[in-house]
């Protein structure tokens, strides 16, 4: 499911580094990369939240379902950057 989308100007790969290494400082176990599309995972327990590309040429936050983890992730991301959060979430096209 797709929560919300960052806004900001430029290329995803331009903006992959700054916005991983923000979310490196707040959250403690993260994983990510860069080839052909931006992808950053954060682990809470057993949730996980994904920023990523893989549906959109903005970073678009996703997870399985939501809860604490999605809602700690967006408010983080909104200290720094513009985020359209999504009145409803909406499917991934692999949900379809």
């Amino acid at each position: 499911m797709i929560f919300a989308e960052l806004q900001y100007s430029g290329r995803y790969e331009d903006a992959h580094d700054e916005l991983l290494a923000f979310v490196r400082e707040r959250f403690a176990k993260v994983q990510a990369g860069l080839q052909g599309d931006s992808w950053i995972w954060i682990f809470d327990g057993d949730d996980k939240v994904a920023i990523d590309t893989f549906s959109s040429m903005k970073h678009q936050v996703k997870a399985a379902r939501p809860g604490r983890h999605v809602k700690a992730v967006i408010d983080a991301l909104r200290e720094r950057y513009s985020v359209n959060v999504y009145a409803e979430p909406e499917g991934e096209p692999h949900d379809d």
